[in-house]
């Protein structure tokens, strides 16, 4: 791993910006985009970016339950349901990870980010919101106001079984790779059940920071999270999501879609070269 540096910091500090500003709009929470740029461009190990990746995911959740606290984007009651599976991949995950070669995990992870950018294409016109905010969303649905339809809009959940089970995947994937694991939960939740994209993603980054912990806790048991690199990615990540909660009710979901799609595909690429493919 390459020393910590006044400078190293600042580029470290300037990543988590930009990662956690993408991470809150897309509710990935960022690890996404800052673990190929640690492994890729700074020579971080893999298990030791994906360690720094996840305290910028606690850090991503924090500042998103902070800011979108009593707007209903967030699904408090699916959220909890689905975080019993989640925390139980996670720590899963962050056991295997270590039994696990660090190619094989840069493959995984450009894999399952190309299965989730054509998710996000084949998604791309249908917004799952019913604009009569009289129709009961039932015992797990929400409803929420939205710019884009001009008023409040209601969603219900379905194939709860299936959300479950991503959850689980989703938590194991966010230990091995330190992502949080929202690029597997709001690609799910928004395709195939029921859930627009900006309740997915708000719900999502609620829940990333409770998987993100048991991961974090075993990285750094066993040696694999830097504090002193860890620092400036956190500091970082909160100003970007910070100023990123500003414009992301603006976007249109179409837009958000595209941008995710892309930007997975940038980042799959370059981790298959990484990995030796």
């Amino acid at each position: 791993m390459p020393p910590i540096t006044t400078g190293l910091a600042l580029v470290i500090f300037a990543a988590g910006a930009i990662a956690g500003g993408l991470g809150i709009v897309l509710g990935l929470g960022g690890g996404i985009f800052l673990v190929p740029f640690l492994t890729l461009a700074l020579g971080f190990p893999l298990k030791s970016a994906a360690a720094i990746s996840l305290t910028t995911v606690i850090a991503t959740s924090s500042a998103v339950a902070a800011a979108r606290a009593g707007n209903q984007l967030m699904n408090l009651r699916l959220g909890m349901l689905l975080e019993v599976a989640t925390v139980a991949g996670g720590l899963l995950g962050g056991i295997t990870a270590q039994m696990v070669a660090e190619s094989t995990l840069q493959r995984v992870f450009g894999l399952v980010a190309i299965v989730v950018a054509g998710v996000m294409v084949g998604r791309i016109n249908r917004r799952n919101v019913i604009l009569d905010e009289h129709v009961d969303p039932g015992r797990l649905g929400g409803r929420f106001y939205e710019a884009e339809s001009g008023g409040i809009v209601t969603y219900q959940i379905k194939k709860v079984p299936l959300a479950l089970i991503a959850s689980f995947v989703a938590g194991n994937l966010s230990s091995l790779l330190g992502i949080g694991g929202g690029i597997i939960k709001v690609p799910v939740l928004n395709a195939w059940c029921g859930m627009p994209l900006r309740a997915a993603a708000a719900t999502s980054a609620l829940m990333i920071g409770v998987t993100a912990t048991g991961g974090a806790i075993i990285y750094y048991g066993r040696g694999d999270l830097q504090p002193l690199a860890a620092a400036p990615a956190v500091l970082g990540v909160q100003v970007g999501s910070w100023a990123a909660l500003r414009f992301a009710h603006r976007t249109s979901a179409k837009w958000l879609k595209l941008l995710m799609a892309a930007l997975l595909i940038v980042v799959a690429g370059l981790m298959f070269a990484r990995s030796g493919l």
